[in-house]
């Protein structure tokens, strides 16, 4: 049949088809410019394919000679490199997904008889852990807060003081609730008694070795002399007991519990407690202050 009889569709597809190249034709090797060792000339040399390393390079006379990778090693791209790159190691909460091969690494995915990483307090998790990628977290955002330590929680709003009658002695940070009170001259408890409320979340955020809170319990007021475990109890069993003491304590004994982590080695928490009680204090003094300026203008 003429070609100028056969349809217009068909005669475009035999077109194409003839100007198609031929399945499995070779795509050019990548090449990279080099000097011959000899002459000093420039030359373009062959890479060598991904699963093998470049031996020797080419010359004017000879092409470039590649050799498999060994076992242990790979690449996998094309490549003019010495030798091969070691293979990587999965982490101890990971499994290997597929072994590593002259031409790729090894893949690794998350155990999922394993933890994820918990994002620590003071923060949430932004993406929850997967079997190939492990918790990402961030700090928690303005006017919220997180007190606890999870691969799952997200942060907290801040409790607001706004309500009639309410004021603010401790402004919420990002991980601790504010603290607020109600109180009316007199009525307003100690400054002992609005830090008792942040305390817990206060050492968890402050992640004391449990040898130090073991010192710590032995240096608080009431419990010097009492005996507090031995050395192998973990950091939520010291936890427990510090918050025990916390709830039955009185305030002028929550008072001196920034001295006691000072005495104990922990000057930074210490330090750190104290301004979180100082600034209580100044709330409310700031306070009373307002309250005896309402009563002088009443009288």
């Amino acid at each position: 049949m003429c070609p100028s009889l056969l349809p217009p569709l068909l005669l475009l597809l035999l077109l194409c088809a003839r100007a198609a190249p031929v399945r499995g034709d070779a795509a050019p090797v990548p090449t990279y410019r080099d000097t011959d060792p000899v002459t000093g000339a420039p030359v373009e040399c062959d890479r060598c394919p991904p699963g093998s390393y470049l031996r020797s390079t080419c010359t004017a006379t000879s092409k470039s000679v590649c050799a498999q990778c060994p076992p242990g090693s790979f690449t996998e791209l094309w490549n003019y490199i010495g030798k091969c790159l070691r293979c990587g190691v999965c982490g101890h909460d990971q499994v290997m997904k597929t072994p590593c091969a002259a031409h790729t690494d090894c893949q690794c995915e998350f155990d999922m008889g394993a933890r994820h990483s918990e994002s620590r307090s003071g923060h949430e998790v932004l993406t929850r852990g997967t079997a190939d990628e492990d918790t990402v977290c961030q700090v928690c955002p303005n006017g919220t807060y997180s007190d606890t330590v999870s691969a799952l929680h997200e942060c907290t709003l801040h409790r607001g003081c706004d309500a009639p009658g309410m004021q603010m002695v401790l402004k919420g940070s990002s991980w601790h609730d504010s603290v607020c009170t109600s109180c009316k001259g007199l009525s307003c408890k100690d400054a002992g008694d609005y830090l008792r409320e942040i305390l817990p979340a206060f050492f968890v955020h402050q992640k004391i070795h449990p040898r130090r809170l073991r010192r710590i319990l032995n240096r608080l007021p009431s419990e010097s002399g009492k005996n507090h475990g031995a050395s192998g109890l973990g950091l939520s069993d010291h936890q427990a007991r510090i918050n025990a003491w916390v709830a039955s304590a009185t305030a002028a004994q929550i008072r001196q519990l920034p001295a006691a982590l000072t005495r104990s080695g922990a000057d930074g928490a210490g330090h750190r407690l104290l301004s979180k009680l100082q600034r209580i204090e100044w709330s409310l003094s700031e306070l009373n202050d307002s309250r005896n300026e309402v009563d002088n203008i009443v009288q």
